[in-house]
């Protein structure tokens, strides 16, 4: 028996599914009524918010946690009140998903003037132009589906937002079979991978004193397990960066605190800029991440890798995946280290004691050594 093809809200929603989205959160308004009826019969969970903006950071808090995020708000009065969570979302790279309802393609037609309606039709999506890595208008049947499938892709991908608007005529309309692969399929170039690897070990076997220094990314990737293998079978000392702070266990006996320049720990500090090869994964080189600026990382000593470019010192290489770039230096060739001395980096700070009488100050609840 011949299945038709799904509408297009029924096929954003199975999308959503695909990349284990079991909330949603959001305000519902008229542009987007006929969508929400079907996310109250789809398996994904709507959670209600008081405000567009509380529901834009809950996606983003949900995306750092689960690693993708959704938002459903109405045009331009929803939509624009979001603009700053997603705006967030986009600097710190968390891949939330928003869906915004609109007025429909044939009201396009007659330029009527609706309610929250700002300068045109296309206002709102100009604006997500500018904060979203990828954003679509679904007008068409026929490209609907692999307008949906870009965009997820590329949030997917990026870890950055995405935008969706959803015409309130459209939702019911069924979409023709998507034309393009799904997510998916994004690979290395093979030779391409392999010099950037192998000069990135030869570069790290020849060094004395080689640090990781570890990002954000790490978190936004679900990477930790490969940074916690690189650490622990070549035995390299790890630092983080502000952002990346928990993406290594502060137990761990290789792992140092935290270096951001001058505003850090000196020891710290002095021990990163001392290396003679950095291993930057996943770090944002921003004003807070370098201390505002008073950190001192010599390019010719380093090897920076995120999801969007890799750099052996002078050396870049396009079209080589993150999470390859990491497996492949964590191989034989990339020689074990002794086991180092890191005792200098623990804190000598005596045992927090209880003193009822006393007021809890800021230096008591943070104390650090002199």
């Amino acid at each position: 028996m011949y299945n038709r093809p799904p509408t297009i809200g029924e096929y954003l929603l199975r999308k959503l599914e695909s990349y284990d989205i079991e909330h949603i959160f959001g305000v519902p308004g008229d542009y987007v009524l006929r969508f929400y009826n079907l996310i109250e019969q789809s398996p994904i969970q709507h959670i209600g918010m008081t405000r567009e903006d509380a529901a834009g950071y809950a996606a983003d808090a949900y995306a750092r946690i689960k690693g993708m995020g959704a938002a459903c708000v109405t045009y331009c009065v929803g939509g624009l009140s979001m603009v700053n969570a997603v705006a967030g979302a986009y600097a710190e790279k968390s891949p939330v998903v928003v869906i915004s309802g609109a007025p429909g393609i044939r009201e396009h037609g007659k330029d009527a003037l609706l309610h929250h309606k700002v300068r045109d039709f296309h206002t709102q999506q100009r604006i997500y132009d500018e904060i979203t890595v990828a954003t679509a208008l679904l007008d068409e049947p026929f490209t609907a589906f692999n307008e949906i499938d870009r965009v997820l892709d590329a949030v997917y991908r990026y870890k950055r937002p995405g935008y969706i608007e959803l015409p309130r005529d459209m939702v019911d309309v069924r979409g023709t079979l998507h034309q393009r692969p799904s997510t998916g399929g994004h690979l290395s170039e093979p030779e391409i991978l392999d010099a950037a690897v192998e000069d990135a070990v030869d570069f790290i076997n020849r060094s004395k004193r080689p640090v990781i220094l570890a990002g954000v990314e790490l978190h936004r990737f679900g990477y930790q397990n490969k940074l916690l293998r690189l650490v622990e079978e070549k035995r390299i000392p790890v630092v983080a960066t502000l952002l990346g702070k928990s993406v290594m266990p502060e137990s761990h006996p290789l792992y140092l605190g935290i270096y951001e320049g001058a505003m850090g720990r000196q020891e710290v500090r002095q021990f990163v800029e001392d290396s003679d090869c950095v291993i930057i994964l996943g770090a944002f080189m921003t004003d807070v991440n370098l201390g505002i600026y008073t950190a001192n990382l010599d390019r010719a000593r380093s090897i920076y890798a995120t999801s969007e470019k890799i750099t052996v010192r002078y050396h870049n290489y396009e079209e080589v995946m993150f999470d390859d770039f990491i497996d492949g230096i964590n191989s034989p060739k990339l020689r074990k280290r002794r086991k180092p001395n890191l005792e200098w980096a623990l804190p000598d700070t005596e045992p927090f004691r209880v003193e009822p009488n006393k007021p809890l100050t800021t230096c008591r609840l943070f104390p650090t050594p002199e």
